[in-house]
């Protein structure tokens, strides 16, 4: 496949993974603000801290490495191989779910019987949720590889939406239930997840579009494990890979979840501060999880087919080195551009969006505070996402292994500066240990882009560079919204309130049209592509 179509399959899956994660969002946020009303904040503090946090170090442990290992290089691969590599991560989740499902019931915090009932049902469900999803993760390489966007659009659309109905109906019916609500909507999730993937290979495979397209995978049983004679089971390649990944993945599952660890293990927070924190979290990661994300796992893709891992530049194909460069290049300038929309208005309007969601209840005491940290966060997130992203599919499999170090030296770093921060500043100082996580990532990624492409004539580091005249209009806009939360916000009434959003709105136009003037290169980026 040409690099040209590569990066328009990419595009295309970058775009429709953005709008999945924006459903995702959406609904978290409404799903919250609906819970808020039925439910305790303890009890959304265990399901949205402790048993999420289970469930995703169970599937990131047993995955991630995989993932990754398995979706460098070309798509022509001895795919039998390679399947037989991605039945892994299920024994893998067998045995993290039964060791971390006895932590979270024998040596952790059990909530109150009577605040939160059925916790240990809940740790069962969320555990066994995990395994479920990783049946289907041959399925899901291969539809990832292969650029299938539509299917990955569906699946995770439709077991969204039906988590989301059978939580909304349980909690209306039986809000006594406590923990099997989550629970039953957890597992149902994972099974749709795995349902659509499933249904869809069996109906593709064999097909005539899977002929004329030159599948790889010609029937259902290949999915399976199979053994071939006289060859190896697996890919020794993509199995040392998968090695590095997965010592790299348990760093990386520290320092991405690392607030949650520190809150879980070393109960600085009450449950219901926990709760607290969490809905604050979901609130200021909208935007970075379903634009961010996405564009960090589809253009991951991107780099890994056009540019080959452990290649020096000279060695690589130039017009595919040209065309990784401008991207990256673009990519940095979009990431960085949003980063700085959020951060400049979050400030001035957190206050005002938490009292609209939760009311008093998160609009007073830290809330606003701590969303106002993260929306700085957020330009941290965005910009170690796309550099990161890079990095990790360029880098050889010694590379990984000296990364590897590194991401442990700042795990211990990142745990020690969170529990103390957290000591000295409460809640808020999970978000500025993230904060310094994140400047010491990005600043190895920026090195590493730096030293790759420094004996060629590119230079994309240059997409950190906003035009003089947008730094200065974020910088009157800040100012502006600054003053009119001090004036309008937020307890004067909803007619102040309205003259607060006129004032975000007159600025945020500003800037817009500003940014439309200076970067047009990136215009014409986004609307192509």
């Amino acid at each position: 496949m040409a690099a040209q179509d590569v990066l328009g399959q990419t595009a295309r899956l970058a775009s429709s993974s953005a709008l999945l994660q924006v459903l995702f969002r959406v609904v978290t946020f409404a799903l919250n603000a609906f819970t808020l009303r039925y439910l305790s904040r303890e009890l959304i503090g265990v399901v949205n801290v402790r048993l999420t946090l289970l469930y995703s170090t169970v599937v990131f442990l047993a995955r991630e490495a995989f993932r990754r290992a398995c979706l460098s290089g070309s798509t022509k691969r001895n795919w039998t191989k390679t399947i037989n590599l991605l039945w892994l991560p299920v024994p893998l989740g067998v045995f993290w779910s039964v060791f971390l499902g006895l932590v979270w019931l024998h040596l952790l915090e059990v909530p109150d019987p009577s605040v939160v009932p059925h916790y240990q049902a809940g740790v069962v469900a969320f555990g066994l949720s995990a395994v479920i999803e990783l049946l289907g993760e041959p399925c899901w390489v291969l539809a990832q590889a292969h650029l299938f966007v539509r299917l990955k659009v569906i699946a995770e659309s439709l077991s969204v939406v039906s988590k989301c109905i059978l939580t909304v109906t349980l909690v209306i019916l039986y809000p006594q239930w406590g923990l099997y609500i989550f629970a039953l909507a957890q597992l149902l999730y994972a099974t749709v997840l795995v349902m659509c993937y499933v249904t869809y290979f069996v109906m593709f495979l064999g097909s005539p579009e899977a002929t004329k397209k030159s599948f790889p995978v010609a029937r259902v049983k290949a999915l399976l494990p199979n053994f071939v004679e006289d060859e190896t089971f697996v890919n020794w390649k993509e199995a040392r890979l998968t090695w590095s990944f997965f010592k790299q993945s348990f760093l990386k599952q520290i320092l991405t979840e690392g607030e949650r660890y520190v809150m879980t293990f070393l109960n600085v927070l009450n449950f219901g501060d926990q709760g607290v924190y969490d809905i604050v979290n979901n609130l200021g990661s909208l935007v970075a999880r379903f634009i961010f994300l996405p564009i960090e796992e589809s253009f991951y893709v991107f780099f890994a087919k056009v540019l080959e891992r452990g290649k020096a530049v000279k060695d690589q194909k130039q017009d595919d080195v040209a065309m990784a460069a401008n991207v990256l290049e673009l990519l940095l300038k979009l990431v960085l551009l949003i980063g700085l929309t959020i951060t400049v208005f979050g400030y001035a309007y957190s206050q005002l969006a938490l009292d609209i969601y939760g009311g008093s209840m998160l609009s007073s005491g830290t809330g606003p505070d701590l969303l106002r940290c993260y929306s700085l966060y957020v330009l941290f997130l965005a910009v170690n996402g796309v550099t990161e992203c890079f990095t990790s599919a360029l880098m050889s499999k010694e590379e990984v292994d000296r990364y590897n170090f590194v991401m442990l030296a700042l795990s211990f770093i990142f745990l020690c500066i969170s529990y103390f921060l957290t000591h000295w500043h409460g809640s808020i100082g999970f978000i500025l240990a993230n904060c310094f996580n994140m400047g010491i990532r990005i600043a190895h990624s920026i090195h590493y882009i730096y030293d790759y492409f420094k004996g060629s004539t590119f230079r994309p580091l240059t997409g950190l560079l906003p035009s003089p005249l947008l730094v200065l209009v974020y910088i009157i806009s800040g100012a502006i919204t600054g003053f009119s939360e001090v004036f309008f916000c937020c307890d004067q009434g909803w007619m102040a309130r309205l003259l607060h959003v006129g004032v975000g709105a007159l600025c945020f136009a500003a800037t817009l049209v500003t940014m439309l003037c200076t970067e047009t290169k990136l215009i014409h980026f986004v609307r192509s592509q």
